[in-house]
């Protein structure tokens, strides 16, 4: 989960859901490792890109008050299940969903196409061609 309007779409779903078959739900936000930042750094002088610890912790507190803030708002869900994980977005979302035996995974598509989806990919199609449990993907320009 990110803060994105595919994903907050996803989430109106997932309440929908939720709130008619009466379940469980895990949510789960992914922040990718922090990159090593070259600053600074020569590579000439030897010396090496540095890890600064709390720009990975900022993004983890973040996304653990988002988690919170969007789990408070499924009322009828017989359980809610907070997941912030560090990593691979999809093999997260994958991992969790086995970890947890998912009986559906519900996610946002921002629609890239073209040049964009050649370089970066498409998260939700990746998790489509490796889930081992149905997914649902809400389109972000849907209505």
């Amino acid at each position: 989960m990110d803060d994105t309007d595919c994903t907050l779409k996803a989430i109106e779903y997932a309440k929908d859901l939720v709130r008619e078959f009466e379940s469980s739900i895990a949510l789960v936000t992914v922040v990718p490792p922090t990159s090593p930042a070259a600053y600074g750094a020569d590579p000439l002088l030897g010396q090496q890109p540095i890890i600064v610890p709390e720009v990975s912790e900022i993004q983890q507190d973040s996304a653990q008050r988002f988690l919170e803030s969007i789990g408070n708002d499924f009322p009828g869900a017989q359980e809610v299940f907070l997941f912030n994980k560090i990593g691979n977005v999809h093999d997260e979302i994958l991992n969790t969903a086995s970890e947890w035996t998912a009986d559906l995974i519900i996610m946002g598509s921002n629609g890239k196409t073209g040049f964009e989806h050649f370089i970066s990919g498409s998260v939700s199609e990746s998790v489509i061609r490796k889930a081992s449990c149905p997914v649902l993907v809400i389109p972000g320009k849907s209505e």
